[in-house]
């Protein structure tokens, strides 16, 4: 029973991680960038739902709401005002630009609300018994998991079925093309900013439900871990997203709990260089053939 709890903990923990990778696939399967200030962005979700809910007295499924409105707006001016100016640009200004907006981020939180770590309450308590009581499961978990396959299959459904996620999907193959047949590119990364940004702000909730210790550097790690996980899988690819971060968060909670809480990190990223070692596109990612 322990190592099924441990492995339903790393599932939840994995699903947090396959939601963040999800965001950052699809900025970079379309923008082809990598948004470093994702994982900042997701810091400022969790802040904006604990200020509504502990200052405003809002009930928690609202502040959810809010914080993935605020996000959204803030990932569309993230992407206007640094981002789009660098679209012709080097993908290394690109990346410096990311690191820099993520300390920005940062160093704003911690102008607003203070180094001091805040309590989050998480969304639903409680949890379930089974097995005469040797196992529990949290609800926070069970929500996290179908939170996060809701999600996945929402968004393939989006990029395969809409008119919105047809035209990301020509973007992601070919921005001069999709623009010569009408489709408007900037508009298209915008929406897809806005889309990774509300993804993030959920990411946030989720994460502090089952970790509620938030500060401004809340959204660091998990940000680079869930990087890992969409590079894990193959980054680009939806699915991949998905079993990327469920695969990470089972590999991290399985070596804290039977080889070392220290040495957790340090496994999960040396099992990401053996995969790329074996398969460099990640685990569903694409071989492309440049055509020359």
């Amino acid at each position: 029973m322990e190592f099924l709890s441990y492995l339903i903990s790393g599932i939840s923990l994995g699903s947090v991680y396959a939601i963040i990778a999800l965001g950052y696939t699809m900025v970079y399967g379309i923008a082809k960038m990598l948004n470093f200030a994702h994982g900042d962005v997701i810091m400022i979700g969790g802040y904006i739902s604990y200020i509504t809910v502990s200052s405003l007295n809002v009930p928690g499924w609202l502040s959810v709401i809010i914080a993935m409105i605020v996000c959204t707006v803030l990932g569309v001016i993230i992407e206007g005002l640094a981002y789009k100016p660098l679209r012709s640009a080097p993908s290394l200004a690109v990346l410096i630009t990311a690191i820099g907006v993520s300390y920005f981020l940062q160093n704003s939180a911690l102008l607003i609300w203070g180094a001091d770590p805040k309590t989050y309450s998480p969304l639903v308590d409680g949890n379930i018994k089974l097995f005469d009581g040797q196992l529990t499961v949290s609800y926070v978990s069970i929500l996290t998991v179908v939170a996060c396959i809701i999600i996945m299959v929402a968004l393939m459904l989006f990029t395969s079925k809409t008119r919105m996620g047809k035209a990301m999907r020509a973007c992601s193959e070919d921005k001069g093309a999709a623009q010569l047949m009408g489709i408007n590119v900037n508009f298209t990364i915008s929406v897809t900013f806005a889309i990774g940004s509300a993804l993030a702000a959920i990411a946030g909730v989720l994460l502090l439900s089952s970790y509620p210790s938030l500060m401004p550097t809340t959204g660091s790690m998990p940000g680079i871990k869930a990087f890992t996980a969409a590079v894990f899988g193959g980054i680009g690819s939806i699915p991949g997203a998905f079993l990327g971060g469920v695969l990470l968060g089972i590999i991290e909670s399985l070596a804290s709990a039977y080889i070392s809480t220290q040495l957790a990190n340090s496994i999960v990223f040396a099992v990401l260089i053996v995969v790329l070692l074996v398969r460099p596109t990640g685990l569903l990612g694409k071989r492309i053939q440049e055509k020359v």
